[in-house]
């Protein structure tokens, strides 16, 4: 779907307009947004409005490196938002001029879809214009990427604190899935920080004059999600460390406990194999209290050693 709206030389706002009409019009300057666009309406793109084919190529295959590329009359921005259910990336690009904004988008756009009914239901067109709706567009997509920073910290105070007393398989594969959204998180506030970056000390983005405080917040807001991102990864990293600590803790204080036990019993089976031999001149065998004597230095040396062992600090 393509939907129009342009701004006349009165400053009044014209909707629902074909291509052609906003091509051919004497206006202000417009916003075209290919929502969802079919085969058809994405060869809009080659002809009326000539785009160059790399940039042409970079909105038809999905999901390329958020990037900015000047060309003659116009600047070619690839971004991504995030779906804030499925915590994945979608790509939304846009031509930037100075006459013109054009959006396009394979997914519905909840920051696109918000900034243009904020616009047709503007009552003063003033203050719009290609590079404001640019910075409406980009604000709501970097304030859309804090919710999501914030639950992944909830989710790592949860697995910190451990409340639900869950296992620690159970623990650790939550943490691991946990490190993974962070890592995509990365993979799109990264380089989205070094776009505006680059805007904001670009000597060719002339439409953006006088705008440079707000393409600034954005990227401290950027920077502000990048430090959030990186802490989050080094807690994960740190729950990780002490939990696998944990865990050769327990392990070692389980081979403690066999150690001492087969410690113990070593000399008892020594003793219960040398009279198991059965050889037919054993005068032990024939003692009448051999038995019991036996049994009894058992105990004793099993005794012994548990006392020597308790003094050594092994049960501890």
């Amino acid at each position: 779907m393509i939907r129009t709206i342009a701004v006349n030389k009165k400053n009044e706002l014209v909707k629902d307009l074909t291509i052609r009409d906003v091509l051919n019009g004497d206006f202000h300057w417009y916003w075209v947004d290919f929502n969802i666009p079919t085969d058809e309406e994405i060869e809009f793109l080659r002809e009326p409005f000539h785009f160059h084919p790399l940039a042409i190529e970079d909105c038809i295959h999905n999901l390329q490196r958020p990037k900015l590329d000047y060309y003659e009359e116009y600047t070619f921005f690839v971004t991504q938002a995030l779906n804030q259910k499925m915590i994945t990336r979608e790509e939304i690009d846009f031509f930037l001029s100075k006459n013109y904004i054009i959006t396009f988008h394979h997914q519905f756009s909840p920051e696109i879809d918000d900034v243009w009914n904020k616009f047709t239901l503007s009552t003063s067109t003033e203050k719009w214009d290609p590079s404001h709706v640019l910075y409406l567009v980009l604000d709501k997509m970097v304030d859309n990427y804090f919710p999501l920073v914030y639950q992944i910290e909830d989710r790592l105070n949860e697995i910190d604190e451990n409340s639900k007393r869950r296992t620690m398989e159970e623990l650790l594969e939550d943490l691991f899935d946990t490190r993974h959204h962070l890592l995509s998180l990365r993979h799109t506030i990264t380089p989205m920080r070094d776009l505006i970056y680059r805007v904001l000390n670009s000597q060719r983005m002339s439409s953006i004059q006088g705008k440079w405080e707000y393409y600034s917040d954005i990227h401290d807001h950027l920077l502000k999600l990048s430090e959030m991102i990186e802490a989050n990864r080094e807690l994960t990293t740190d729950i990780r460390d002490s939990y696998i600590s944990l865990n050769s803790h327990q392990t070692n204080h389980v081979m403690k406990v066999l150690t001492v036990i087969t410690t113990i019993f070593m000399p008892l089976t020594f003793i219960a194999g040398l009279y198991g031999m059965n050889f037919h001149y054993m005068p032990e065998l024939t003692w009448k209290y051999g038995y019991f004597a036996t049994l009894g230095v058992m105990v004793l040396v099993a005794i012994g050693m548990s006392i020597w062992f308790m003094k050594k600090g092994w049960f501890k």
